[in-house]
């Protein structure tokens, strides 16, 4: 059968072989099928769908397209961690050293910004010397070193990914289910942990945004861990405003800071300490023993020790006062008095993007010292001339008056109070039983 063949039987809304699927991947990363032959068979996949089997083949078959570097086989119990994207989303930084620091060793293959989105190596970019660019050798290095890893996708690693996702990305079909799947779990697999937690975000700042939504993808998800033998959990969380205050780079690493030292945001705080918390369930730990590790991590500076070392080992520098400050910052604030009822947090990422978190073109640099800070949520009371938020402006020529605009545009004042959406609807299965 050609390969036109199968793209029709999809288009019809048929099943495809596995073989199909292989020839599929195989074209994409040998590149033995022409860009519009894949551009087409990813639109019938949007459009058509896939059912769990033709899913988990496609997984299997863009795993197997790379290395794998299957690291519980050298490091026993080590745990990964997955966030599908948000704004203020600084939860990485702060998880892996602080699962660490309670003997749990850490490993994530991260990546960079994505449209409203800030990325974790962006984040960690702005520590001055951080090098993540790191093989399986190096990953296990890290580990034995300071007990967490935050390093990039090497081009060995998953290459039909980087293939189909750049074609995604110019086809429109990057919202697809079973393609969203197939990219996340193939580079999970092929760092390939013992467990993995999966922070599955629904909202206005979430790719998915309403609970239904995400609710499929995280089931989706987490059969695809559990049907080719990895431990997972999927959490559902709120993403319908920023989850922590900074949105950029290096604030944010200073805000992941905060909270490894017992302060910090409390909001940012509680989705991470429940994300350690069910990472350690999947580890085989009591929920009480779990939670108790945690709190003393975070006030006996064990947590930010583990920082330290991890940063340290990835060629960084853990001085804050090295970190890329704004050039200049302008206030926004409120032009009426009442009540935060909503936030466009889609919104308030591309303004952080467009001011130097984020990329214009793919090899434009970012301007580490930009970035907005968040000063109220849902739910608060503003008087008119409150500040709703801080615009910091680094080192790109940006137009602030317009951006100051699109950030106070994002808020929405009312007269009367509104309650924000639970912070953690919880997993997958309690989100089922509400």
């Amino acid at each position: 059968m050609s390969f036109a063949e199968a793209i029709a039987t999809k288009r019809d809304g048929g099943a495809l072989t596995h073989a199909q699927v292989a020839a599929f991947v195989r074209g994409a990363s040998e590149g033995t099928l022409p860009s519009e032959q894949l551009a087409a068979m990813l639109m019938a996949i949007c459009c058509r769908g896939m059912d769990a089997e033709e899913t988990r083949w496609l997984t299997e078959e863009m795993l197997h397209s790379g290395e794998v570097w299957e690291l519980k086989n050298d490091r026993p119990g080590v745990v990964d961690k997955h966030s599908t994207g948000g704004v203020g989303d600084t939860v990485s930084l702060i998880l892996a050293p602080l699962l660490a620091a309670v003997g749990v060793p850490t490993a994530m293959m991260a990546g960079r910004g994505l449209g409203h989105s800030q990325g974790t190596l962006d984040k960690l970019d702005a520590i001055p010397g951080f090098d993540s660019e790191r093989d399986h050798r190096e990953t296990l290095r890290l580990l034995d070193v300071s007990g967490a890893a935050i390093v990039a996708q090497t081009d060995d690693v998953a290459p039909a990914d980087r293939t189909l996702y750049a074609l995604r990305d110019v086809t429109a079909t990057v919202p697809s289910l079973p393609l969203i799947v197939a990219s996340i779990m193939s580079k999970k697999l092929a760092l390939g942990a013992e467990a993995l937690i999966l922070d599955v975000k629904w909202g206005r700042g979430a790719f998915r945004q309403t609970v239904e939504e995400a609710r499929e993808l995280a089931v989706a998800l987490r059969r695809v861990a559990r049907e080719m033998g990895m431990r997972a959990e999927a959490l559902i969380t709120d993403m319908n405003q920023p989850l922590g205050p900074a949105l950029g780079t290096a604030c944010e690493v200073r805000e992941a800071v905060e909270v490894l030292g017992g302060g910090g945001d409390s909001r940012l705080r509680e989705v991470t300490l429940r994300l350690c918390r069910e990472a350690l369930i999947l580890s085989d730990w009591e929920i009480q023993r779990a939670d108790a590790a945690l709190q003393d991590a975070l006030s006996d500076g064990s947590a930010m020790a583990c920082w330290v070392s991890m940063v340290e080992a990835e060629g960084g520098d853990p001085d804050l006062g090295r970190l890329a400050r704004p050039r200049r910052t302008r206030e926004v604030v409120a032009r009426d008095g009442g009540f935060v009822v909503g936030c466009a947090a889609d919104d308030l990422g591309r303004v952080a993007a467009a001011v130097g978190a984020g990329r214009r073109r793919v090899d434009e640099p970012l301007a580490h010292g930009a970035g907005i800070l968040v000063h109220v949520r849902v739910g608060d009371r503003v008087q008119a001339g409150q500040p709703l938020a801080t615009l910091q402006v680094g080192e790109r020529e940006v137009d602030e008056e317009m951006l100051a605009e699109r950030i106070l545009d994002a808020w929405e004042i009312g007269p009367e109070p509104s309650e924000p959406p639970p912070l953690i609807l919880g997993t997958v299965d309690q989100v089922r039983e509400n």
